[in-house]
């Protein structure tokens, strides 16, 4: 296909315009959580995820089938 001038400009712009909304909210989006975790009391997601996974292997562990033995 053959674009004018005109057409790519405005193509150009409308993905600059993408850029720049998609790195505004990503801009806003870190403000916020930067905000929220020094005036509120939020959790540590990594030392829950690693709580979880600790309990999770325990368990199964645990209950695992033994191994039979095929002598």
């Amino acid at each position: 296909m053959h674009y004018g001038y005109l057409q790519l400009s405005i193509m150009e712009g409308f993905v600059a315009m993408g850029l720049f909304r998609g790195s505004f909210t990503l801009l806003v989006g870190m403000g916020c959580g930067v905000y929220i975790a020094q005036n509120y009391n939020v959790p540590n997601v990594k030392k829950l995820f690693n709580t979880y996974v600790f309990l999770a292997k325990h368990i199964e562990e645990t209950y695992r089938k033994p191994k039979k033995d095929d002598d």
